[in-house]
């Protein structure tokens, strides 16, 4: 990549996914400020089919296809992903080449009526599109009603503020970068809520021949955030986890090396498989491998045939 070169970043359309891409782009600039960026923005199918729930059709490569086929077309040299959007099973000819530093990874509850989740009432209408916290929401809470709940964060707020729901659980993350951290109402602890793979962490992707500009992004990585997001990725992809499994798995840096926990189950919270395990960081797909094979051997097996 030469010195004055443009860098044309394929983002989605989504007041999120914009905000990401800018500060990917604002990233670029502050460390390879001879870069000029370019954004370009396309509406993804699961951004346009939001009637339907996303396990029903087709699951999380809805929101990474249309970027994905920009790279490799030459349309965009870049594209920036949410991490949890990404399919673990990598497309050929692509790469991650660098993550940034990973936002709070929780999931949050906000409800105009209902401070927390012990507070709601039985029968209380809780929105989510995610069989990973209907699971351990209902876990929790089983004489609640989990309902559907799609669309961005505006979207979904303006849903539970025209009294649609009773309270919608949402990632910490979006929250914050969209300067919307005053709506939480409760963060749920990781023995509550485990977080989905790869929640809060935004991927860079490119080309995978294209080592010049690999090369150029090494200084935007964050290593801690990198190999957590590979144990966590390396557990999916042993599960063969997609957007119908019940799956939550959260790694994070301790004294004692790279700590991962995760979480199987059924959508309707009766089944839950929990397990932990600690490796040297440099083990991180070694563990998620480790660690699958944990839930596989405490029943996840039988689990999977039915999910």
């Amino acid at each position: 990549m030469h010195p004055n070169s443009k860098l044309v970043i394929a983002t989605r359309k989504s007041p999120l996914a914009m905000w990401q891409a800018n500060f990917v782009a604002q990233q670029i600039q502050t460390f390879l400020p001879d870069i000029q960026v370019e954004l370009v923005g396309f509406s993804t199918k699961g951004d346009e089919i939001l009637n339907t729930s996303l396990n029903k059709i087709g699951g999380k490569g809805l929101f990474t296809k249309e970027l994905e086929q920009a790279l490799l077309l030459g349309h965009a040299d870049m594209a920036v992903h949410s991490m949890k959007d990404l399919p673990v099973d990598a497309v050929d000819n692509l790469t991650i080449t660098a993550v940034c530093r990973r936002e709070d990874p929780r999931d949050v509850w906000i409800s105009a009526k209902y401070p927390t989740w012990q507070s709601i009432p039985k029968g209380a209408r809780i929105g989510t599109s995610s069989l990973r916290r209907q699971m351990q929401l209902l876990a929790l809470r089983p004489d609640i009603e989990v309902v559907s709940l799609r669309g961005n964060i505006g979207t979904r707020l303006d849903k539970l503020h025209a009294g649609e729901y009773d309270a919608i659980i949402l990632a910490a993350a979006g929250l914050i970068r969209m300067g919307l951290k005053k709506q939480i109402q409760y963060y749920f602890s990781l023995d509550e809520m485990l977080p989905a793979i790869g929640q809060g962490i935004l991927g860079l992707q490119i080309l995978k021949n294209n080592v010049t500009l690999a090369n150029r992004l090494k200084p935007l990585n964050c290593e801690h955030t990198w190999q957590c997001l590979l144990a966590e990725r390396a557990l999916s992809q042993r599960l063969s986890a997609n957007c119908q499994t019940p799956l939550a798995g959260f790694a994070s840096l301790t004294e004692q090396g790279l700590y991962l926990q995760a979480k199987l189950g059924s959508p309707d919270g009766k089944i839950m498989i929990s397990a932990c395990a600690t490796a040297a960081v440099q083990d991180a797909p070694m563990l998620g491998r480790q660690l699958a094979e944990q839930l596989l051997s405490q029943g996840g097996t039988e689990l999977l045939t039915y999910l």
